[in-house]
């Protein structure tokens, strides 16, 4: 099947409170069901880091106080047809992380069914995809990396 991967990052969204780092995992319900972090297609004309600022804003309501960019990325083929998305069959990403203050999270409720604010541990078990749980796995290893090294 001939088609093109959409071009889209993938946000590991963190809150640090008292030494300690939660992962905000968003319920999505559009396309598919299960758990994920914020992530969204990059727009024509638009750069990742504005796609990071906009994606946040879009499925949190929330502007990240610090965001970093990583040297991961991958591809996924849609499971099935997405309507909405005419000729693009999967998606290739870029991993980012933004730290964002704890806050209500005003998600998209066209997208999203909910929220969480959990641990790595907690946010491991929940997670759907395995390049989502990849992901948090690299961007927790440089946060209590960070940690370490500032004490």
């Amino acid at each position: 099947m001939a088609g093109k991967y959409r071009k889209s990052v993938f946000i590991v969204t963190y809150h640090k409170s008292e030494n300690k780092i939660f992962y905000l995992i968003l319920k999505r319900k559009l396309h598919w069901n299960g758990w994920e972090f914020p992530k969204g297609g990059i727009e024509e004309k638009e750069n990742p880091l504005e796609a990071v600022q906009r994606e946040l804003k879009e499925e949190t309501g929330a502007t990240p106080l610090k965001v970093k960019k990583f040297n991961f990325h991958g591809s996924y083929r849609y499971k099935k047809l997405v309507l909405d998305r005419e000729g693009i069959i999967g998606q290739s990403f870029s991993l980012y992380a933004a730290e964002i203050k704890k806050q209500k999270i005003k998600f998209d409720e066209k997208e999203h069914a909910d929220y969480k604010w959990l641990a790595f541990e907690e946010a491991m078990k929940i997670l759907t995809h395995q390049n989502q749980k990849k992901s948090l796995k690299i961007v927790n290893n440089w946060l209590t990396r960070s940690e370490r090294e500032n004490l």
